[in-house]
C-alpha cells in the first residue's frame, strides 16, 4: 500500500471519500430515494487508504460528505482532510524561549540541535522567566520549521572573502545555470588524486589533475596530471585547452593561489577573456567541474587500481584516452546528447587560438621597476637586468615576466602594452673584457635638438642678472685683490717664469 504514484495520505483519503459518494453525484437518486441509496453505500466494504484493510462508513458520514461535495466546483479538495488551525505553532516553545533560541542560533549557527537544546536548557535553569523547557524533539522540530538549520563552520572568519561568501549564501539564492553558446564559458580547476604515483627518481607523490570543461556542451577541453598545483601548471593546462578547442569568452575557476596569480589574471585580460573566480566555500558555483571529478574517481581510477607501479606518464596517457574515447563521446543525461556532438553543432562565440608564443607572452605579470641610471640596470626577483641604452632616460620601467621563466622578460610601453624589446640578465663576465657599445642617441638627440658645438658664453640667466646689475650704475659689491705671486711658491709651468 502506498506506492509512489498513490499520493499522500490526505489525498488518498479525499479520493476514497469521492469514490464513496461518486455514484450519488453521477446519478442523483430521485425524491425520497436518497436515504436508501446512502444506506446501501454504508453496507459496502471499502479499502482503507493507509492500511489496506476492509472498512465501512456510517450513513451519517456519507451524508456529510455528500452535502459538502455536491455544491463544490472541486469536490476532491473539499473532501480532503482539513488543516488544523494550530498547524505550524509550537505551544511548548513560548515567545521568550523562541527569542532566546534565535539569539543563540545567530551567535552559533554551526551548533548541532543537541548542543542548542543543552545550552537552552542551561538558560532555562538560570532564568525562570523563560518558562518550561521543551523536549529535544520539540526543539529540533521548531528549529527546522523556522529555518534554523545547521550551517557549516567558517574555518577562517577573519578573512574578508569568507565573510563575503557567507553573506552571499545567506542573502542570495543558488540556481543552476548554463550559458547559451559554446565557448561562452570554460571551467578550470584542480583535483587531487586518491592514490599516489611513482616518479622516475623513486619518489611517490599524490598528483593533481587539471581539467578544463566547456559549460554549454560539457566537453572536456583538456585534462592533465601534474606534480603540484603551481601557477605554471595551471597556465600550462589552460594554454593546451585553448589551443585544442579555441579561445573562450569567459573563464571560471577556483580561488587557489594559481588561479589568482598575476600571470593568470593579467594573461586572461590580455587575451580578452572575462576571468572570474568563485566565492570561497562555494564549490557549487563550479558544480559542473565537481561532477566531472566524480566520473574521474568513479570510472577512470578504478580501471587503474591493479597497476602497482603507476607512473605520471601512464596516468596522463590513460586519462586522455578515457577523455576522448569515452567521456566526450558518451551520452550526457542532462544535455541529452554527447558533449562532442553538442560542442560541434551548437552556436559558438569562440575565437581562433593564439600561437604558442602569443600565449606564452600573454600569461605574464606586469610590474614596475626603477632604473638605476649609474649602470642602466633594474632588479627583478633578485636578478639585475640590463636596459638598452636608448631607454636609459626612462625612470620607471614596465616589464612583463613569468616567475618560473626569468629568461623571457620584455620591456613594454605602459600606454599601449606593446613590447618594446626583450631584456636579459647582466653578464658581468662578458662586461669584464672592457668592450663597450656606444650609447644610442636619446630622443632629443635623435630629433636634432642637441647643439652641434658647446658655447663658451655665460648662461642666459646669469647674463641677464649681470646686465640688470650693471644697469643700476652701482660698482661691483666686492673689493678686488691684486694677483701677485705667493712668496716661496714654485711656478706651475715655464710660462710663469717668462
Amino acid at each position: 500500500m502506498g506506492n509512489e504514484g498513490d499520493g499522500r495520505i490526505h489525498d488518498r483519503w479525499a479520493w476514497l471519500r469521492h469514490a464513496v459518494i461518486g455514484p450519488l453525484l453521477a446519478a442523483p437518486p430521485t425524491h425520497g430515494e436518497l436515504k436508501t441509496a446512502i444506506e446501501a453505500l454504508s453496507r459496502r466494504t471499502w479499502r482503507h487508504p493507509a492500511s489496506g484493510d476492509p472498512v465501512t462508513f456510517a450513513p451519517s458520514t456519507i451524508e456529510r460528505w455528500l452535502y459538502a461535495a455536491r455544491p463544490a466546483q472541486d469536490p476532491v479538495s473539499v473532501l480532503r482532510k482539513k488543516v488544523r488551525k494550530d498547524t505550524g505553532r509550537h505551544h511548548a516553545v513560548n515567545e521568550s524561549l523562541a527569542r532566546a533560541l534565535a539569539a543563540q542560533y545567530e551567535q552559533h549557527p554551526s551548533w548541532s540541535y543537541q548542543l542548542h537544546h543543552d545550552n537552552l536548557w542551561a538558560l532555562v535553569r538560570a532564568n525562570d522567566a523563560l518558562g518550561v523547557m521543551p523536549s529535544y524533539q520539540t526543539v529540533r522540530r521548531y528549529m527546522q520549521s523556522r529555518g534554523l538549520v545547521r550551517r557549516a563552520r567558517i574555518r577562517h572568519p577573519e578573512r574578508p572573502g569568507m565573510a563575503r561568501a557567507e553573506a552571499h549564501r545567506l542573502h542570495v539564492e543558488m540556481r543552476s545555470y548554463e550559458v547559451t553558446h559554446v565557448h561562452g564559458l570554460f571551467h578550470a580547476d584542480f583535483h587531487v588524486a586518491k592514490r599516489p604515483v611513482l616518479l622516475p627518481n623513486g619518489d611517490r607523490i599524490t598528483p593533481s589533475l587539471f581539467g578544463m570543461l566547456d559549460d554549454h556542451s560539457r566537453l572536456g577541453c583538456h585534462v592533465q596530471w601534474y606534480v603540484g598545483q603551481e601557477t605554471r601548471s595551471f597556465i600550462h593546462g589552460c594554454s593546451q585547452g585553448i589551443q585544442k578547442r579555441g579561445l573562450p569568452r569567459g573563464m571560471l575557476s577556483d580561488n587557489g593561489s594559481a588561479m589568482i596569480a598575476g600571470e593568470t589574471v593579467q594573461g586572461f585580460r590580455r587575451l580578452g577573456v572575462d576571468y572570474e573566480t568563485i566565492l570561497p566555500r562555494c564549490p557549487e558555483q563550479n558544480g559542473k567541474q565537481e561532477s566531472f571529478w566524480t566520473q574521474i574517481e568513479g570510472r577512470l581510477m578504478p580501471m587503474l587500481e591493479n597497476v602497482t607501479d603507476l607512473s605520471l606518464d601512464l596516468l596522463n596517457e590513460a586519462t586522455l584516452a578515457w577523455l576522448e574515447g569515452e567521456y566526450n563521446v558518451s551520452r550526457h543525461d542532462e544535455i541529452g546528447t554527447t558533449p562532442l556532438d553538442r560542442f560541434l553543432h551548437s552556436p559558438t562565440v569562440g575565437r581562433e587560438s593564439p600561437s604558442s608564443d602569443d600565449l606564452r607572452r600573454a600569461f605574464r605579470c606586469e610590474v614596475e621597476r626603477t632604473q638605476r641610471h649609474t649602470d642602466g640596470t633594474f632588479s627583478l626577483e633578485g636578478i639585475r637586468y640590463e636596459v638598452p641604452s636608448r631607454y636609459r632616460h626612462v625612470q620607471r620601467l614596465v616589464v612583463h615576466y613569468a616567475r618560473w621563466d626569468l629568461s623571457y622578460v620584455d620591456l613594454v610601453d605602459p600606454q599601449t602594452g606593446r613590447v618594446l624589446c626583450p631584456v636579459y640578465p647582466i653578464d658581468k663576465a662578458r662586461n669584464a673584457d672592457g668592450t663597450r657599445r656606444a650609447n644610442e642617441p636619446l630622443p632629443y638627440q635623435a630629433d636634432g635638438l642637441a647643439p652641434v658645438q658647446r658655447s663658451n658664453e655665460v648662461a642666459p640667466l646669469l647674463r641677464e642678472l649681470m646686465q640688470r646689475h650693471a644697469a643700476t650704475g652701482l660698482p661691483p659689491a666686492y673689493v678686488p685683490v691684486a694677483c701677485e705671486p705667493v712668496p716661496g711658491r714654485k711656478p706651475a709651468n715655464d710660462k710663469e717664469t717668462r
